[in-house]
C-alpha cells in the first residue's frame, strides 16, 4: 500500500484569532506544523495545539519563522546567521517546553525560501535544529523544499524530507509561484485532491506552464490559511483514502 504524510500550518493565531479551522484540519492531516512565535502563535495557541494533536493522534512539528509577526513572516529579511540560529532555536525550544512531542522542523514563509536557496540561512536553521535535538537526546528530522538545507541538515546529521504543495502552483524551475502572481494559489478542490494523488503514487506535479515536474515527496502540505482549507483538505483525504494510500506521518 502506498503511504504518504498529509500536513498543514496550523496554531497560526494573530492577536489571538486564528487563521485556520484548526479544529477541522487536525481531523484530516497527519502532521502539524505548529507556528511558535515568530510570525503567529503565542503560549494559549501552542498549548491548544499541542492538545489538539495528541487527541487526533497527529505529529507536531515546529514552524519557526523570522521574527516578523507584522509580516506574517512572508518577507525576507536579512538576519546575521548567528542572530537567526539564536531566534530560529527558541522558537523550536518554546513549543518543546510546552510539553510537545515534537517529531520534525519546518520553516515557515520566506525563511523556507532562504534556507533553500541561501547557504548562510540553510547552515544557521540547521544548527538549531541541532542544538534542540542534542538538548532533547534525540534526532530532529527537517522538511521542505531541496536546496542549500539538504546539505546544511546532511553535515549535521539531520534527517530532511522532500514535501510538496498540494494548494500551490509551481514554476517550471520546481520552485513557487510567488504569492504576489498571478496562480500562486489554487482553489479547486478536486484539481488539489487529484495532484495529492498522483504525488502519493509516485506521479509529480503541473507547472503553470504545463510542463511536468518530478517531485518525490514525503509530505504533502495544504496551508491551513487557504480560503476553504478545511473543505480542500476533506477532499484530499477522501482521494487518498479512495486510492488506497495511506495516511500517516513518518517521522
Amino acid at each position: 500500500m502506498a503511504a504518504i504524510d498529509l500536513n498543514a500550518d496550523l496554531g497560526e493565531t494573530v492577536d489571538g484569532v486564528p487563521t485556520a479551522d484548526d479544529e477541522a484540519m487536525f481531523a484530516v492531516v497527519s502532521s502539524a506544523s505548529v507556528a511558535c512565535g515568530g510570525h503567529a502563535g503565542d503560549i494559549p495557541s501552542m498549548t491548544d495545539a499541542v492538545r489538539r494533536a495528541a487527541e487526533q493522534g497527529v505529529a507536531v512539528g515546529a514552524h519557526p519563522s523570522f521574527v516578523d509577526r507584522a509580516g506574517f513572516g512572508r518577507v525576507a529579511l536579512a538576519v546575521p546567521p548567528a542572530i537567526l540560529r539564536t531566534q530560529v532555536r527558541d522558537q523550536i525550544a518554546a513549543l518543546a517546553g510546552l510539553g510537545a512531542d515534537l517529531r520534525y522542523v519546518k520553516p515557515h514563509g520566506a525563511l523556507y525560501h532562504a534556507v533553500s536557496a541561501e547557504p548562510g540561512a540553510a547552515g544557521a536553521v540547521a544548527a538549531a535544529v541541532a542544538d534542540v535535538a542534542a538538548d532533547l537526546g534525540r534526532t530532529l528530522p527537517m522538511l521542505g523544499m531541496p536546496g542549500a538545507i539538504t546539505e546544511a541538515a546532511g553535515s549535521r546529521g539531520i534527517p530532511f524530507f522532500v514535501e510538496a504543495f498540494l494548494d500551490r502552483g509551481y514554476l517550471a524551475s520546481g520552485s513557487l509561484v510567488p504569492r504576489t502572481e498571478q496562480g500562486a494559489l489554487l482553489h479547486d478542490a478536486e484539481v488539489v485532491a487529484a495532484r495529492a494523488v498522483t504525488l502519493a503514487t509516485g506521479g509529480g506535479v503541473v507547472a503553470i506552464d504545463g510542463s511536468s515536474i518530478a517531485v518525490d515527496a514525503a509530505s504533502l502540505c495544504l496551508h491551513g490559511d487557504t480560503p476553504g482549507s478545511a473543505a480542500m483538505a476533506r477532499a484530499v483525504r477522501a482521494a487518498l483514502d479512495a486510492a488506497g494510500v495511506e495516511v500517516r506521518a513518518p517521522w
